[in-house]
């Protein structure tokens, strides 16, 4: 099947979305299917094993690059990426844009739009009507229950499977076999001989950055290692950390995809700090519909993870797989940090059960669901 992809992404770049969209080519790729993937900018001078190392990737597929418009908001872009797919002559569009989904189901082309937030500014609500009545849409992705929901009272629609399939996000299950034991991993990566506690991805507003300082604070004689965020906000938290005297913090800035499991697999136990209020890179709050990466890949690495009690989170999350603790309740997460701590058994336990239940996320997995029974 030839599957047409269509982003707004900027590739590459250090954002989720940028990841995910990747991934989800890769694993189309991966089941077999001829993948070309539209996205809007200058094409870049990099190479794809410099873009493969980046974004974690081990199959190829196409990409190409338009560009657009700044006063064109991505309508010029989607415009010109449908009608490129079409000549291309795709079997199915795989949007997440939806002025390309809007576009597409119109003209009856036969589409599948994700969708990991409610359709927002002054048009996305008419453009999410327009993908709605147009002819061509075949399936919505929604990336959690909450969102389904929201999306079928808002819009005054029936969802549910077929039409509507719940796609969490992924992780490449294969890149977390044979992983290094906790403590090789640490040599690897030149880190502190100790209890690691992990934290990836960005340094946003509502990530629970100000909580794992107080955590750091709190345990001194715990190694924590934070990687991601961008260069002025790690630079940020390393003026912050200096000042508190605070020396069991490690930032590693930024790390390529590819090298991703291995920061996981020197860690023992990782925390997912999130606020009520969830930023993301385009400074919107995701805190009621969010599906993080990040927990995935916590859970293919088969350690133990402390998170956020957010309802959202507890569509993935349970008390057999993860301790939940109240958000921004540094008391609590004290407390739950150190019960891990020095409970070997209870945290070997919910590591076992995160590395069982990863296997029901995998990104060919969740390609394998959106697909089935697709007729074009």
């Amino acid at each position: 099947m030839r599957i047409a992809c269509i982003a707004t992404s900027t590739v590459p770049s250090r954002t989720a979305n940028s990841v995910q969209v990747m991934k989800v080519c890769q694993a189309f790729t991966q089941l077999d299917h001829e993948v070309r993937l539209w996205l809007p900018g200058r094409t870049p001078r990099l190479s794809w094993e410099a873009l493969s190392q980046h974004y974690g990737l081990r199959e190829q597929f196409d990409v190409a690059w338009m560009r657009s418009l700044r006063r064109g908001r991505k309508y010029d872009f989607c415009l010109r990426a449908v009608q490129a797919a079409r000549r291309w002559k795709a079997h199915v569009f795989y949007l997440w844009p939806l002025q390309a989904a809007a576009l597409a189901s119109s003209l009856g082309y036969p589409s599948l739009l994700e969708l990991h937030d409610r359709p927002q500014g002054r048009l996305g609500p008419y453009l999410f009507r327009c993908a709605l009545r147009g002819s061509g849409l075949q399936r919505v992705l929604p990336i959690t229950a909450a969102l389904e929901n929201y999306l079928a009272q808002k819009y005054d629609t029936t969802l549910g499977a077929p039409f509507s399939i719940i796609s969490p996000m992924g992780v490449d299950l294969e890149r977390y076999q044979d992983l290094p034991s906790a403590e090789e991993a640490r040599r690897a990566l030149n880190l502190r001989e100790s209890v690691t506690v992990g934290y990836t991805g960005h340094l946003y507003p509502g990530r629970g950055i100000e909580l794992l300082f107080e955590l750091a604070r709190l345990n001194p004689y715990l190694a924590f290692v934070w990687a991601g965020g961008e260069p002025a906000a790690i630079e940020r938290w390393r003026k912050k950390l200096r000042d508190a005297e605070i020396k069991n913090v490690q930032l590693l800035g930024f790390v390529p995809n590819d090298r991703l499991p291995l920061v996981h697999a020197a860690c023992d136990i990782f925390l997912m700090p999130y606020a009520r209020r969830i930023t993301v890179s385009s400074g919107g709050d995701t805190a009621r519909f969010a599906s993080p990466m990040k927990v995935f890949e916590y859970f293919a690495a088969r350690r133990a993870v402390i998170s956020s009690d957010l309802p959202v989170l507890r569509e993935v999350l349970n008390e057999s797989n993860a301790l939940l603790v109240p958000p921004e309740d540094v008391q609590a997460w004290h407390g739950a940090l150190q019960k891990l701590v020095s409970d070997t058994a209870r945290r070997e336990k919910l590591a076992g059960q995160a590395g069982l239940d990863a296997s029901k996320y995998s990104w060919r997995r969740r390609a394998q669901n959106a697909l089935a029974g697709i007729e074009v």
